[in-house]
C-alpha cells in the first residue's frame, strides 16, 4: 500500500463539486476513498460523481444545503447506514466583501448560516457516528482571515474565525474517542470564484487584476486547489495520526512574510 492511501475509507465532503472541494473530492477518490459529495449545486455534483465513476472510483452525490440542520442530519444518517464515516471535510462556504458599516444584517446572517451553522450541522451529525465507530478524522476549512486582519472581510473573517475555534473545541473534546480534528487556512486560491469576482468587479481589467491579486501572496502567485487537496489528503491519512487540534496555513508566505 502506498503512502497516503485512503483505500477502504469513506469521506463526506461538503461543497465537494466546485473549487477546492472538487479538488479534494477527486484527490481522495484517486487515493481509494469512497467519496460522498454534499453539494448545493446539483449539476456540479452529478458531473463530479460521473467523472469519478468513469475512472473507476467510488462516489455518491447528495444535494444538500448545509445550513439546513434536518437535511444534513437525514443525509448523514443515510450514509451511515451503509458506510463507516472515516472522514468529514467541512469545505462548503460562501464569501462576502465589506466592512462592518456596509455589511447588512442579512449579509451577516447569510454568511453565518453557511460558514458557521453549516459546519456545526455537519459536526453535530457526524461526531456521534465517529464516536460509535471508534474514531475518525475531521478537517474544517478555515482561512488566513481566521488569523490576520484582511480589509473588507468583516463577515467572512467572523465565520472563518469560528471555523478555527470550533476545530480546537472538537479536537479537545473528542481526544479519547479517537477523533482527530484539524483545520486548513488557505490564502487566495485560484478558483472559478476568483475569476468571476474579477470579471464582475473589474471588467476590461481582468488580466491586470489577476496579476495584482496574485502578487499579494509573497510567493508571487495564487494557490492551486490541488495543493489544498494534497494537504487535506495528508492530514486525513494514517501517516498524520499524531496530528490534531492544529491550524495549517497554506498561504504562499502571506501570514509571516507580508509586512
Amino acid at each position: 500500500m502506498s503512502k497516503f492511501s485512503l483505500e477502504g475509507k469513506s469521506a463526506i465532503i461538503t461543497g465537494g463539486a466546485r473549487g477546492i472541494g472538487e479538488a479534494i473530492t477527486i484527490t481522495f477518490a484517486e487515493q481509494g476513498a469512497h467519496v460522498h459529495i454534499l453539494e448545493f449545486n446539483a449539476e456540479s455534483g452529478e458531473q463530479t460523481v460521473n467523472a469519478i465513476l468513469a475512472k473507476g472510483g467510488k462516489a455518491n452525490f447528495y444535494q444538500c444545503d448545509v445550513s439546513n440542520h434536518e437535511q444534513v442530519k437525514t443525509i448523514v444518517a443515510e450514509i451511515a447506514k451503509n458506510h463507516k464515516i472515516d472522514i468529514l471535510i467541512n469545505n462548503a462556504g460562501i464569501a462576502h466583501v465589506g466592512n462592518v458599516e456596509n455589511t447588512q444584517v442579512e449579509d451577516l446572517d447569510r454568511v453565518y448560516n453557511v460558514n458557521v451553522k453549516g459546519v456545526y450541522n455537519c459536526l453535530h451529525a457526524v461526531v456521534p457516528v465517529m464516536k460509535q465507530q471508534g474514531g475518525g478524522v475531521i478537517i474544517n476549512m478555515a482561512s488566513i482571515a481566521s488569523s490576520v486582519g484582511l480589509s473588507d472581510r468583516f463577515a467572512y473573517s467572523m465565520s472563518k474565525g469560528a471555523a478555527l475555534t470550533m476545530t480546537y473545541s472538537v479536537a479537545k473534546d473528542y481526544l479519547e474517542d479517537g477523533i482527530r480534528c484539524n483545520c486548513i487556512s488557505p490564502a487566495r486560491v485560484h478558483t472559478p470564484f476568483v475569476d468571476g469576482f474579477i470579471k464582475n468587479n473589474y471588467p476590461g481589467k481582468e488580466e491586470e487584476m489577476f496579476d495584482a491579486l496574485s502578487k499579494t501572496q509573497p510567493i508571487g502567485r495564487m494557490g492551486k486547489p490541488v495543493e489544498i487537496a494534497n494537504l487535506a489528503l495528508y492530514l486525513c491519512s494514517d501517516e498524520a495520526s499524531f496530528i490534531t487540534g492544529t491550524d495549517f496555513p497554506i498561504d504562499g508566505g502571506f501570514i509571516k512574510l507580508n509586512g
